[in-house]
């Protein structure tokens, strides 16, 4: 569980990258998952964009993404949000 120290100090890293992956009407599926985990391995931190076209509301695709790849979600916001988790290879990002 992220504190509110940390959560500002990625949502100040995830300021300056874009969304890395797009969810459309199909939703989330196993397929994104194991990108989203691939992702957060590599990067930690992730930018997802939900797009119009969603059948689901963005908070929904968030909490169900974060629950199935096992992550923190940092931030929420418009049709965008941002999932971090820490990666046991490449461990990049120091929170404070």
């Amino acid at each position: 569980m992220l504190t509110g120290k940390q959560r500002s100090y990625l949502r100040s890293l995830a300021n300056g990258i874009d969304s890395v992956f797009q969810v459309g009407k199909g939703g989330v599926n196993d397929n994104m998952i194991k990108q989203f985990n691939e992702a957060l391995e590599a990067r930690e931190l992730i930018k997802v964009t939900v797009l119009k076209n969603s059948l689901e509301d963005v908070r929904e695709v968030c909490d169900e993404a974060a629950r199935l790849t096992g992550s923190e979600v940092v931030q929420v916001i418009g049709n965008k949000f941002v999932l971090y988790k820490e990666s046991k290879e490449n461990k990049v990002i120091e929170l404070p």
